[in-house]
């Protein structure tokens, strides 16, 4: 909500007549006031009981004559507009401060001498509470700011604009959802008492909404560029990201640099930006403001965008700024050209001879500061891991520069078929990139054969001098067939390439024929292998089988067992029940042998009872016949 200041209880007493302000109050006026062209007829006790330098004024005047008091106040700060105000407050009139007259009321009170001495609750005193109060109100003190801009030499004797300044900074350095300043359009959104925001009269919710770290940066793009200037050094001094530096210095850039964009017309020799009516402001303000602009960019790597600087320098170069700003343009881009994109880069000659379409040398001239930065990052990185002992196992990465190879040989192609380049600068240009930075050289070759194409009139030694520039062992297969059929190059660089193809084929064979080989012994080994699995399953297979054999044998021998002790067990008990062995015998028709036979076979004892003993087992029955 805007801050507005009321002062004084009296009903108006002014009214305008024709080009002089009367006073109603029933007296007749005793003084004149005269600022600019209109006059205000006045009485003297209200305006020399506040003002210090109005009571030494018509002290003097009176002293000379006491009949007539005229004042002539021509260098009135805010001329006749503020004075009517520092009159209604000496008269005590309602009147009312705000944003945009509080800096010329608070300047005139100063030159009026409007101090306590003059007065309790004085309009210096009023003043100053007020824009103590302004000063916490994030638009009231942009609006403030905007205003010092036309009185900036009194404002800054008062310290007005370093105070506004100073508040700007601290709530643009803070988080924007800590504090409840208006922030992203405030200027157009009015709050509400009850903490609600009217939009075209209707009142909202208060819900925040989510602020993004660029909310400030369209209210202070309408600054003019010394306070811009001044607050942006306020914002860096207290320790913003670079990144939202760099972001509010493009947003201001954009708005009012009028040939950045890329595309313009010319209009009566007055340059015009596409799409607009109006005529731009002189190249001496697009000029200073330019060079400002590139002195407060950041200076870290990265922060502003590769793209927005060359846009820079193109507009810098139709411009005619300074060596000194486009020599810190050429610089910063150079330290991120990775970054940067083709299109980009096509910079049109903009000098008087015009020998090419786009500007060679300056291109060049980043490449070169380029290969200044990596090589002192290489240095750094290599350094570093030897001092570290390479611990992390990793090496300098060359994506940066095998980034900007791909585009300077992207940008070679562009500017070959320019029939005003010579060779010299194609050369150095090329060979300006390391060899290890292209993996491959067909983008190289392209732009070489572009070159030639255009070139007919080169001689052979010229054409053998820039195939030089390329590895033909470095051409991909596509690349290589396109070379062994071109007629622009030299019949050493088609031998060549054919030889390396036909060496990369070689190689390509023996390759094959190594993993033919590897494969048929991994095929022989797995035979083996599956051999080897073969007759371990048989083996296996076998002692099972003997197992299952030996376990059958076991069973039968119990089962034999068995049977035996059966059939013992039986016959003990036939021997208890009938008697003995002889009288089986008897029953069986065995008789004794006679003594002739026992003569004639004479044998011992052992063995008849042997003999006689073994009889039942052979006859293989348990009940004799």
């Amino acid at each position: 909500m805007a801050c507005i200041l009321k002062l004084g209880s009296k009903p108006e007493v002014f009214h305008l007549d024709g080009r002089t302000w009367l006073c109603s109050t029933g007296l007749a006026s005793d003084v004149t006031v005269e600022v600019g062209d209109i006059s205000f007829h006045l009485h003297k006790f209200p305006l020399l009981s506040r003002s210090g330098l109005l009571e030494n004024l018509i002290g003097e005047i009176s002293r000379k004559d006491e009949n007539k008091c005229s004042l002539q106040l021509h260098d009135m700060l805010g001329g006749a507009r503020v004075f009517l105000v520092i009159a209604k407050f000496c008269y005590g009139v309602k009147v009312e401060l705000n944003a945009s007259n509080v800096v010329s009321v608070r300047c005139a009170a100063e030159y009026l001498q409007m101090t306590e001495d003059f007065g309790e609750g004085n309009l210096i005193l009023q003043t100053e509470n007020f824009l103590n109060e302004i000063f916490g109100n994030w638009t009231d003190s942009l609006k403030v700011l905007e205003t010092c801009e036309d009185i900036l030499s009194p404002a800054e004797e008062l310290h007005i604009v370093s105070r506004c300044i100073n508040s700007l900074a601290m709530k643009a350095c803070a988080d924007p959802s800590l504090f409840s300043w208006p922030v992203s359009g405030g200027r157009s959104a009015v709050q509400s008492p009850e903490g609600g925001m009217f939009w075209n009269g209707i009142c909202t919710a208060a819900k925040p909404h989510p602020v993004g770290e660029d909310w400030w940066y369209e209210d202070v793009s309408l600054l003019r560029l010394p306070l811009y200037k001044r607050l942006i050094l306020a914002v860096e001094a207290r320790g913003m990201k670079p990144e939202r530096i760099a972001g509010s210095l493009i947003h201001y850039t954009k708005k009012h640099l009028c040939l950045l964009g890329r595309q313009s017309s010319f209009q009566n020799g007055n340059r015009v930006a596409s799409g607009s009516t109006m005529s731009s402001p002189p190249d001496a303000d697009q000029r200073n403001l330019l060079e400002e602009i590139v002195g407060l960019l950041p200076d870290q790597k990265g922060v502003t965008p590769t793209n927005f600087l060359l846009r820079l320098l193109r507009t810098s170069m139709i411009l005619l700024t300074s060596p000194s700003c486009r020599d810190n343009l050429e610089k910063r881009i150079g330290a991120q050209l990775d970054q940067a994109l083709l299109e980009d880069l096509l910079i049109p000659s903009t000098g008087y001879s015009m020998e090419t379409l786009y500007d060679i040398d300056c291109v060049q001239r980043i490449l070169d500061h380029f290969m200044i930065v990596d090589r002192d990052t290489s240095d750094c990185t290599s350094n570093s891991l030897v001092e570290e002992g390479q611990l992390m196992g990793g090496s300098h990465s060359l994506t940066p520069i095998t980034m900007v190879a791909n585009l300077m040989d992207g940008f070679l192609a562009e500017v070959a078929p320019d029939p005003n380049l010579k060779l010299l600068k194609f050369q150095s240009l090329a060979a300006a990139i390391p060899e290890y930075a292209r993996p491959l050289d067909d983008g190289i070759y392209r732009a070489i054969d572009i070159y030639l194409k255009s070139h007919p009139w080169l001689t052979d030694s010229e054409r053998e001098q820039i195939c030089r520039l390329m590895n033909c062992q470095k051409l991909s297969l596509e690349a290589s067939t396109h070379a062994a059929q071109n007629e622009r190059l030299p019949l050493r660089v088609i031998v060549q390439v054919l030889f390396f193809e036909q060496l990369r084929l070689r190689t390509s064979v023996a390759g094959w024929f190594f993993v033919s080989d590897n494969l048929e012994n991994l095929q022989s080994h797995s035979g083996n292998l599956a051999l080897a699995r073969n007759e371990a399953s048989n083996r296996a297979g076998t002692a099972r089988d003997q197992v299952v054999a030996v376990d059958n044998m076991r069973e039968r021998v119990s089962e034999l067992e068995k049977e035996c002790l059966s059939m013992k067990e039986d016959l003990e008990k036939l021997v208890k029940t009938k008697g003995s062995w002889n009288m089986i015998f008897r029953k069986l028709g065995f008789g004794p042998k006679s003594k002739s036979c026992d003569s004639k076979q004479p044998q011992n004892n052992d063995t008849k009872e042997q003999t006689s003993s073994e009889a039942p087992v052979v006859n293989g029955s348990k009940n004799p016949r």
